[in-house]
């Protein structure tokens, strides 16, 4: 499993943020983004681009006749290139509930920062987006591929949504490369399970040491990543839609990432914050704390034909939109 940098903490208050709780808050900030399990982790320069190279087709050998000509390798090396970009989460917490219920405030922390993190990076890689809409802070996301599959278009007679699944891994294999595992919405494992044969059984069941299955790490046999940043559909009241990608499979020794700077937190009684409505608060006059927690992370994809996205009919969302954002991100 990879690992994430050590901790910074800057202008943390003892009694709120003590450091022998600082430190297990994070582990699992790799773990929440699908595609940080997949990807593979390279260093990252905060000062300059860092340079990736990417090899192209194998040299070919042959066999030749002693004292003959060797034969020329065809193979080929390019340079991606990839640069840090910061990701925050603000959090405005009650002075009142953050000294007199401590606890709260860790378990809500430990529990949501690390998923607004992955979520976050995971859009921004796969959609090539902020969690806004906006242009994306890298180069390179995932559904730039020209390998598409819809899912439920093949007939339950020919196969079903298995088939599907199948053809779009042929699309990545027809591109010269080996698909070695998936990152996933949530919302794709129940329709998995809902796939039934032409005699109504279930053509995947929740069991992980099947090989044809969708379980918590494994789909017909390739590992698999879930994080809500997949398809963009965070919650029920989200202000982010289902875009209708469910999942992207693909050879991840063509996608890296790095991390760039060691994740800090930072709270003030004193600053100011704008809401999703534009309004801005005081957290000296309305009795606030703001926790600031941020991070540095890069993204790059040696080639996109290495990648295939599964998409689905969008789903609404339910509940009334939120009045406040509870976090604020910025990418």
């Amino acid at each position: 499993m990879a690992t994430v940098a050590p901790i910074q903490t800057g202008n943390v208050p003892s009694k709120l943020l003590p450091p022998e709780i600082t430190g297990p808050i994070f582990d699992q900030a790799v773990e929440s983004s699908a595609v940080m399990q997949l990807a593979r982790r390279v260093p990252l320069s905060l000062t300059a681009e860092t340079a990736i190279p990417v090899s192209g087709d194998v040299p070919l050998a042959d066999w030749v006749d002693e004292a003959g000509a060797k034969p020329l390798g065809s193979g080929s090396l390019s340079v991606r290139t990839m640069r840090g970009k910061k990701v925050a989460v603000l959090v405005p917490v009650s002075a009142e509930v953050a000294m007199t219920n401590p606890a709260g405030v860790y378990a809500q922390l430990q529990r949501d920062l690390p998923t607004a993190l992955g979520r976050a990076f995971d859009y921004a890689a796969i959609h090539g987006k902020t969690m806004t809409g906006g242009k994306g802070p890298f180069e390179d996301y995932l559904s730039a591929t020209p390998n598409t599959q819809a899912l439920g278009t093949t007939a339950q007679a020919k196969g079903g949504i298995y088939a599907d699944v199948v053809m779009g891994l042929k699309s990545v294999a027809t591109a010269g490369y080996d698909v070695n595992g998936f990152v996933a919405d949530p919302l794709l494992k129940p329709e998995m399970l809902l796939a039934t044969d032409t005699t109504g059984r279930p053509m995947f069941v929740p069991d992980p040491a099947g090989q044809g299955t969708v379980s918590r790490g494994s789909l017909i046999g390739y590992p698999i990543a879930y994080n809500r940043g997949v398809g963009g559909r965070l919650n029920r009241q989200s202000s982010t839609q289902d875009t209708g990608l469910r999942a992207v499979a693909g050879d991840w020794d063509q996608a890296v990432y790095g991390v760039g700077m060691d994740i800090t937190i930072k709270t003030t009684d004193v600053g100011t914050y704008t809401d999703s409505d534009g309004h801005v608060h005081s957290a000296f006059q309305e009795n606030l704390v703001l926790i600031l927690c941020e991070a540095h992370y890069g993204f790059a994809v040696g080639d996109k034909e290495a990648f295939v996205t599964y998409t689905a009919p969008p789903v609404a969302p339910k509940g009334k939109p939120p009045t406040q954002d509870k976090f604020a991100l910025a990418a």
